[in-house]
């Protein structure tokens, strides 16, 4: 796309959220005010991109339980592939049937901020889930911000509104409650209930649903499968919400070591807007960053390599090795984010800067039949003690029965 291209494209995107903002903002204060709230309920899954993450688990456990509730998904107009055989009831995200929803509606459960400008009832109930367990300084806690379209000050300032609007928050840990409470300078009542979405992987991890899955995705049986999830770097983007990732693995000496008994499961973050070609790699490599959830990708996996992502929290649970491929880690540490605790010597798995490494560290795991040590026993002691495959119970009970 030329550089003309892209400019109309932000201009016509600045002018009809300015649009949109000028027109909804004032309905939103009318409509909230004079419509009838009804046992109605939003669900939101990073920004309206995805059917997943604990607003699904949310979801599908008050599905199973014939709650009665009229339930609609806030879907963004350009994912609307990535909901296809959901069969689910939806609006479009800023649409304006999307505003009638939202104003009449009794409950917002949402895994990410929903946009600055909706103004929000006090009769409405807004169920802020989050997304992870933090690594990765959130909120007042960073020191520098380098997301384009903003800046330290105003980011902070943001968020501290945004999360004024939330009337509670889920956590999966009182290691997290402890974090969010100062790094959102959140005020309201912390549900400490361990994450809904964990819920899947603790009741899918046997060997019957490992081989349907593997099945379901076209995957060989008879291989391990190592899956590859790396974050986003906040300093390296193409523009305001989308980010550039750049694939530091030798993927040909992977191959020509690996290639025979392993296969790769590549899920880049929902905001990396990189297209990685993987044509030389058939049958080794398989892209599944377009994947709505990642909780099935969890469960299929016998190793985990990550870097400063949430997701080695979740997968943890599964008690099954992770390593760290962390090239950049005196960067990010240092000036990109900031960590909450030592990850150096507190992470749940070697740390690694070079693919070498990370061939080394598989063959020495083959070596030790994939048994945890005691610093990844500790840390599911510390971080996973609350997921029992009922976390979605304990929130439902505690904020619809």
């Amino acid at each position: 796309m030329n550089v003309n291209i892209k400019l109309k494209k932000a201009i016509k995107g600045l002018f009809m959220s300015s649009v949109i903002r000028f027109i909804y903002k004032p309905l939103f204060y009318v409509l909230q005010l004079f419509l009838p709230k009804s046992n109605v309920i939003v669900f939101e899954s990073f920004l309206g991109k995805q059917y997943s993450d604990n607003p699904r688990a949310i979801y599908e456990y008050m599905l199973d339980s014939h709650m009665e509730y009229e339930m609609y998904w806030s879907i963004d107009r350009r994912n609307i592939k990535n909901f296809e055989g959901t069969n689910i009831n939806y609006v479009i995200r800023l649409s304006f049937k999307w505003l009638l929803v939202m104003s009449k509606a009794k409950f917002w459960v949402s895994n990410s901020r929903l946009p600055l400008w909706i103004p929000k009832s006090k009769r409405t109930i807004y169920i802020q889930t989050w997304h992870g367990t933090p690594l990765k300084k959130l909120g007042v806690d960073i020191n520098e911000v380098l997301m384009p379209g903003t800046d330290t000050e105003s980011y902070k300032k943001n968020f501290i509104y945004e999360a004024s609007k939330w009337d509670y928050l889920i956590s999966p840990n009182a290691y997290s409650t402890k974090i969010f409470r100062r790094a959102f300078d959140f005020k309201n009542k912390i549900i400490e209930s361990g994450y809904p979405r964990n819920d899947f992987i603790i009741k899918s991890n046997n060997v019957e649903t490992i081989l349907e899955l593997k099945k379901k995705y076209n995957l060989p049986t008879d291989k391990k499968v190592i899956l590859y999830a790396p974050t986003w770097r906040d300093n390296q983007y193409q523009d305001i919400g989308k980010y550039k990732f750049d694939l530091q693995i030798d993927l040909e000496k992977l191959y020509g070591t690996l290639g025979e008994q392993y296969i790769i499961i590549l899920r880049l973050h929902y905001l990396v807007a990189e297209n990685i070609d993987l044509t030389d790699y058939e049958n080794f490599i398989y892209d599944f960053s377009k994947k709505q959830d990642i909780r099935e990708l969890y469960v299929i996996s016998d190793l985990l390599i990550t870097d400063y992502s949430s997701v080695f929290f979740d997968y943890a649970n599964l008690r099954r090795p992770i390593i760290f491929y962390v090239y950049d880690i005196d960067e990010y540490r240092d000036k990109i984010r900031g960590f909450y605790f030592d990850f150096e010597k507190r992470a749940p798995g070697p740390l690694v800067k070079t693919t070498e490494e990370i061939i080394e560290q598989i063959k020495t795991l083959e070596k030790n039949n994939f048994e945890l040590t005691k610093i990844q026993e500790e840390f599911i002691e510390t971080f996973c003690y609350l997921e029992d495959g009922n976390a979605s119970r304990r929130v439902v009970e505690g904020l619809f029965s």
